[in-house]
């Protein structure tokens, strides 16, 4: 009879079991998967959800420990070895704290003010939907009465009514998720016009939704003769066909000021300013982008920086400029005064003209009475029209004055480290190795010409004022001029 044949028992395992994968990294991802899940599905909206992480993404890390200590304890019980975490859950460690710094810090960030500075008009994502909204106010003016207008975010529109009262149109914009969001927010930021005695007061109010984004529009009219002070922060201001006085102030926006029969003070903070057609003094203060201004009758005075140009043209009365790097003062402008960051160009302007400045090429075409100049880093060049005493100092930078061939004048130049040319062979020159000079009667004498120059050349020539054609370029370049960022 056959016998059945057993095989070997199998050999036991040998070593200590595989431990089971851990669920911290999974588990993390489930809850941010879901978060986002719930974003997408529009039940949770995202600047919450971005809000949420900002401040309780730690938890994530918390959530991740407990259920590594539940997982240890397990593995202790059974008598095998833990997971590790592995470097996916170091990976993902790693992104967590890295996201969630980047994340509190950015909460942090007033966002609205990055919107406003950026000029964000329309519909961002993580801002929400915009909901617009318009409304209309009007109210008899009271007679002899003034207007003060304000507004936190949002343009101001002014222009003139003929039926002795002020018509507000209200166009306003609000970020909200909902419509019922909106709505409440709208209501609560209504613009309010009140009035004390012959003042109204006009606010837009936006600020009364708290941190909620909500800028305001007002498109106002009212009596030509009504004085106003004017303000808004983050939006342009237009006025235009004003009798009385207008004060007005803006931050970050562009302000535009015409037809204007009364006095004008404008306060700007990283602003830019175009004015015209002003039949009374003209006041500018404070830190501007460009300014732009012309027909003034009145007086005009600039005081700050102003960090791109300021641009005049015929204003009839002195004119006053004050800044960190220039100060200037002159009877009038006929035709148009630029000045920018690294060139001073003039046409038709009257003196007395005293200009102290520095690092600017200088080119002053057709200029009637005395002239004082103080530069530095830049070239001079002058056009005299109808000659009074001209007094200027250089360095760095070469002297051209240009004299009509039958003007009397008597000069005084002195050069170091330059030469001095003449086409009036009147005048003595001596051109020594480090120091030039000139001096003389020409024409029978007049006023006095004193001109002192470093490190540059001195030219006295005989000419009328240049056409229109020509400009700075022509005049010789300035040696190693700074870079500036300031008029």
């Amino acid at each position: 009879m056959a016998s059945t044949v057993q095989g070997p028992p199998p050999a036991p395992p040998t070593g200590r079991p595989r431990p089971p994968r851990s669920l911290a990294g999974p588990f993390v991802l489930i809850v941010i998967g879901v978060f986002f899940l719930l974003g997408n599905m529009g039940v949770i909206a995202w600047h919450n959800l971005g809000y949420w992480f900002a401040h309780y993404w730690p938890l994530l890390l918390i959530f991740g420990g407990v259920v590594k200590l539940v997982e240890y304890q397990q593995a202790s019980r059974a008598g095998v070895r833990a997971a590790g975490i592995g470097g996916g859950g170091v990976i993902l460690i790693v992104f967590l704290i890295f996201a969630g710094l980047i994340a509190g810090q950015a909460y942090r960030v007033n966002w609205d003010e990055v919107r406003d500075q950026m000029h964000i008009q329309g519909e961002v994502p993580w801002f929400g939907h915009t909901f617009t909204f318009n409304d209309q106010i009007e109210e008899d003016f009271p007679a002899d009465g003034s207007l003060r207008a304000s507004s936190h975010r949002g343009a101001i529109n002014v222009s003139s009514s003929d039926d002795g009262k002020i018509h507000v149109a209200v166009h306003k914009r609000v970020n909200a998720e909902r419509q019922e969001q909106a709505d409440k927010w709208d209501k609560a930021t209504r613009p309010q016009l009140t009035r004390s005695g012959h003042v109204l007061t006009l606010d837009a109010n936006t600020q009364a939704a708290g941190g909620h984004w909500v800028s305001t529009d007002l498109d106002i009219s009212l009596p030509r003769k009504v004085a106003i002070v004017v303000s808004t922060r983050h939006g342009d201001l237009s006025i235009m066909g004003r009798a009385g006085d207008v004060e007005a102030s803006d931050q970050d926006g562009d302000v535009s000021v015409t037809d204007v029969n009364g006095s004008l003070t404008l306060n700007l903070e990283h602003s830019s300013a175009r004015i015209s057609k002003i039949s009374s003094d003209v006041i500018v203060r404070g830190r501007a982008n460009d300014v732009s201004i012309e027909d003034v009758r009145g007086s005009l005075k600039l005081d700050g920086d102003f960090i791109e140009s300021v641009k005049l043209s015929r204003i009839l009365q002195p004119v006053s400029f004050r800044s960190s790097r220039t100060e200037m003062d002159l009877a009038r402008v006929d035709d148009y005064l630029n000045l920018d960051r690294g060139d001073l160009e003039a046409t038709n302007v009257t003196g007395p003209f005293r200009l102290h400045t520095r690092s600017k090429d200088i080119v002053l075409n057709g200029v009637s009475n005395d002239v004082h100049l103080e530069n530095e880093n830049g070239a001079v060049e002058i056009h005299l029209n109808k000659l009074g005493n001209v007094d200027v100092t250089n360095s760095k930078g070469d002297i051209r004055i240009f004299v009509p061939q039958k003007a009397g004048f008597q000069v005084n130049a002195q050069a170091r480290d330059g030469e001095i040319q003449s086409d009036f062979n009147s005048l003595k020159i001596d051109n020594g190795d480090q120091h030039a000079s000139a001096s003389g009667v020409v024409n029978g004498g007049g006023p006095r010409m004193v001109l002192h120059d470093e490190h540059g050349t001195i030219e006295i020539r005989s000419g009328g004022v240049a056409s229109h054609a020509s400009s700075a370029a022509d005049s010789p370049e300035p040696s190693n001029p700074p870079k500036v960022s300031e008029n």
